[in-house]
């Protein structure tokens, strides 16, 4: 089974900046493209951005490019995603989840539908 850890949220202002992390377990971490997906009460939960398993591919969300940016240490087993210039619209509860398929063509989808805790990131207008 699969499980997660996520940590670094928390409440910070408009127009300021948030690291997450995430520490996978149960998996080959190296073999599994990963991602981040968030959750605004009363909305589905939506995936915000992937990477593939050796860092050479990237994808955002519309609504986070150029102010997110998605990274892995393979030898940590570590995902983080750096947030910055964050909006109150960024106020969710965020999650990472091993992906299927990190690409242009296939949405961002947790690959074995088991999710952790969270983070809670609330920014302030």
């Amino acid at each position: 089974q699969v499980q997660v850890a996520e940590s670094g949220g928390g409440l910070v202002q408009a127009g300021g900046s948030l690291t997450l992390s995430c520490t996978p377990s149960g998996l080959t971490f190296a073999n599994w493209a990963m991602g981040w997906f968030r959750q605004a009460p009363g909305q589905e939960r939506e995936g915000v951005s992937c990477i593939n398993w050796n860092s050479a591919f990237r994808k955002y969300a519309d609504s986070v490019k150029g102010r997110f940016a998605i990274s892995r240490d393979n030898a940590k087993n570590a995902l983080h995603l750096q947030m910055d210039n964050l909006k109150p619209e960024d106020t969710a509860t965020y999650y990472c989840a091993p992906v299927e398929y990190c690409s242009d063509t296939r949405p961002i989808k947790n690959a074995f539908n088991d999710w952790g805790q969270g983070t809670q990131v609330t920014v302030s207008s």
